[in-house]
């Protein structure tokens, strides 16, 4: 019998703390019956296996991101805009860095449909639109917005940059102005 109290959101803030301490790769079902002190059986009334619960956890990250974009977002445009989502990812990923590894999980098209992934991508968008940018550009631009944010964050968070100078902070600062500059002047298509 499950303990009282124990509800989907409850075994998936759990597990997102969980994975926060231990890692993302970490979480399973077990571990989070561990935390309540309960057997494992009991929680598959409130979630079907291992990657119900990663996937609940992937959307739990998404929607905390999301949450955090827009009230980065609001009233900023250009570089601003751009400082503030960038910003965004790289301190949610230093506090909540099992979250943020969650908020990577490839997620089936209908749930990635349902989530808060489309709220980011609507709001890359919007920021990328003050650089007026068209399609497909603005496409090209999203992805190039997400490899360098992801890439950096990732890097960073595995002490990809401990071993040099400058310091990482000068760094990111430097990258954001180079993206602002690469925005603003964005390539022409060329033929090819």
């Amino acid at each position: 019998m499950a303990r009282a109290g124990l509800t989907a959101e409850r075994l998936t803030r759990a597990g997102a703390e969980l994975a926060d301490e231990v890692g993302f790769e970490q979480v399973t079902v077990s571990a989070v019956a561990r935390h309540f002190d309960v057997k494992v059986a009991s929680l598959y009334s409130h979630v079907k296996s291992s990657h119900d619960l990663k996937t609940r956890i992937a959307l739990l990250a998404l929607e905390e991101l999301a949450d955090r974009a827009t009230e980065a977002l609001a009233g900023r445009s250009g570089k601003d805009a751009l400082r503030a989502l960038a910003d965004v990812y790289r301190d949610y990923a230093r506090e909540h860095p099992g979250r943020y590894a969650a908020a990577q999980l490839r997620l089936d098209p209908e749930t990635a449909a349902a989530s808060a992934g489309v709220r980011h991508a609507r709001m890359t968008r919007a920021l990328l639109r003050g650089y007026d940018l068209a399609e497909p550009d603005q496409t090209h631009a999203v992805r190039l917005l997400g490899s360098v944010f992801h890439g950096y964050v990732s890097l960073e968070l595995g002490g990809g940059f401990s071993h040099s100078a400058p310091d990482t902070e000068e760094t990111w600062s430097r990258i954001l102005d180079a993206l602002d500059a690469l925005l603003r002047n964005w390539p022409q298509e060329t033929d090819i």
